[in-house]
């Protein structure tokens, strides 16, 4: 039986191992084609995979097994829960790797691009810029089709003419900032706020004006410094919670 292949990982010797590759792994599994296969490598194939021991990986795809993403059988091997719930937790948990998996396994509706002025509460992050380019998204639940966060992201035109539109209904625009079009992120940093659904977040989420909603915001940085990406999400309230681990 052919089994699932994994994206490569730069590992970042300052976080735990086996959380990055958790994470990386994560975002592999729920990114994936629908007719992938769902039997993963072996735990010794894995690790030679991503560089780690064996213990190390078998941390990570506890970690995935708890979530419910991936089910371990004694001699038949561990396997992609093919009914896997998508969506929820968010984790901010300090790697480019998990704001990808954050963003990866759902089904991705692109809204609308093109210039934008620069919103006057975002002009700090863009400095000398009167425009930008606004890439809106609306990403649903795969399985059952309902609408599960609005993303409005707003990125600096040399940067947004390199995009091509049709990457960003497959993967997250962190993944296509980094892989297709070779921003060197140097950080990203995530601020999220309880809000109430406007008139334009209720229609696209399809919930009762004035519901609860997940505001997030997140900057990207390439290795100047400069920020590349502000990217706003709606998410709804009855569906994410963001968790934050801070290891000792």
């Amino acid at each position: 039986m052919t089994t699932f292949a994994p994206d490569s990982l730069d590992l970042n010797r300052k976080l735990p191992l086996w959380y990055q590759v958790s994470q990386s792994l994560r975002a592999s599994i729920l990114g994936r084609s629908p007719e992938a296969p769902l039997r993963l490598p072996t735990e010794d194939a894995l690790a030679a995979h991503y560089g780690v021991s064996v213990l190390t990986m078998r941390q990570a795809l506890k970690e995935l097994e708890a979530e419910g993403l991936i089910s371990r059988h004694r001699r038949r091997g561990t396997f992609i829960e093919p009914s896997a719930q998508r969506g929820a937790p968010v984790r901010l948990l300090g790697s480019v790797d998990a704001i990808v998996a954050q963003q990866s396994g759902m089904s991705t509706e692109l809204l609308g691009h093109g210039p934008t002025p620069v919103p006057s509460e975002l002009s700090g992050h863009f400095p000398g810029l009167a425009e930008v380019t606004g890439f809106r998204r609306l990403r649903s639940d795969e399985e059952t089709g309902e609408p599960t966060n609005h993303a409005h992201n707003y990125v600096r035109p040399e940067v947004a003419a390199r995009i091509d539109p049709a990457d960003l209904t497959r993967w997250p625009m962190t993944k296509v900032l980094r892989d297709e079009v070779g921003v060197r992120i140097s950080r990203i940093t995530d601020t999220v706020e309880a809000r109430l659904a406007d008139p334009e977040t209720a229609r696209l989420l399809q919930i009762p004006l004035l519901s609860p909603i997940l505001h997030y915001t997140g900057v990207t940085y390439d290795e100047d410094g400069r920020a590349v990406d502000v990217a706003r999400i709606h998410y709804r309230g009855d569906r994410f919670s963001f968790t934050v681990t801070l290891d000792a």
